[in-house]
């Protein structure tokens, strides 16, 4: 593939050009509706997908290291709905033993595809494509999606907790001072960022039933990455110093504010795949023959194609 069909050219549109038609998809592809069905399949998806990554967690001869993943998550959410999370998580655990465990955890990999599922059918909405995968391939997508986003978020949780050590491990070795674990702080997070961006990437990449070009980063999920730390550390301020939802709602606030928190991750999910499907758009319709038009699952399949000369 050329450069000139490299998404980051935007599909020779300037940023104005491609929010326009971004702020023009949102509405006609009616991605709040579409975000308030993802959410649903979200919470349902969400205790499932957990006990498997909890599954996953305990191969790792890790100490504390699912404590470690739930602090994280518990920064992601406003305190109420992180609180919501870990206890429901917490008598999950307790009230199965390890065998039960082991076995759930090809049902939790089962029901957690099932938001992974909703994905899809909404990035294909993206794509403007019709599904015509049967439902035996698009399952199997899900539940590998699934697993591929789980291994990458999870070696971002042990690169975030093992960094600094390793870190200092290899500065001791190797007699290094304090510049280089300063540049080595720097280094680890930019690899947990790049860990979550190709998990975000392979979403787009697979999830649509449209042929995709691979791209590890994105315009599309540098967008939903950032959106979506914007989103999560504002609504954390929100709750904290504007509106106290418990006092509100009583006991059943820090549900709606889970339900809020997976519903805007829905709107940044599928705005940064419109994001990319608006660039690839635009770069066909300029004459690019390795993108897509929408509609199109794939390049070319809906142009005319040109008659040999005699």
């Amino acid at each position: 593939m050329s450069n000139d069909a490299s998404p980051w050219n935007l599909g020779g549109l300037t940023l104005r050009g491609l929010a326009r038609r971004v702020w023009r998809a949102i509405e006609k592809d009616e991605i709040s509706d579409r975000a308030a069905a993802l959410s649903y399949y979200f919470l349902f998806s969400l205790f499932p997908a957990l006990l498997f990554l909890t599954a996953l967690l305990g191969l790792l001869p890790v100490p504390d290291l699912m404590d470690r993943f739930m602090s994280y998550f518990a920064e992601a959410l406003p305190d109420d709905a992180a609180s919501v999370v870990q206890k429901t998580l917490t008598e999950i655990i307790r009230g199965a033993h390890g065998g039960l465990l082991s076995i759930g955890m090809l049902g939790a990999l089962w029901a957690g595809s099932n938001g992974m599922g909703s994905v899809m059918t909404a990035l294909n909405v993206a794509y403007h494509v019709s599904e015509t995968r049967p439902w035996w391939k698009r399952r199997l997508i899900a539940m590998a999606l699934t697993i591929g986003f789980a291994l990458l978020i999870l070696t971002a949780l042990v690169l975030l907790v093992f960094g600094p050590r390793l870190g200092s491990a290899l500065a001791g070795w190797f007699g290094l001072g304090t510049g280089f674990m300063a540049a080595w702080n720097v280094v680890s997070v930019l690899m947990v960022i790049c860990f979550v961006l190709a998990g975000i990437a392979l979403v787009y990449y697979l999830a649509p039933d449209a042929r995709q070009h691979w791209w590890w980063v994105t315009p599309g999920s540098a967008v939903a990455l950032v959106l979506w730390l914007a989103m999560s550390f504002g609504l954390r301020l929100y709750v904290t110093h504007v509106a106290n939802y418990n006092a509100t709602y009583g006991s059943i606030g820090g549900v709606i504010l889970l339900t809020l928190w997976l519903y805007l991750t829905g709107i940044v999910l599928l705005l940064g795949a419109e994001v990319n499907s608006e660039i690839e758009f635009a770069a066909a319709q300029r004459g690019d023959s390795t993108a897509k038009l929408p509609g199109e699952h794939v390049p070319g399949e809906h142009r005319p194609r040109r008659r040999r000369a005699a």
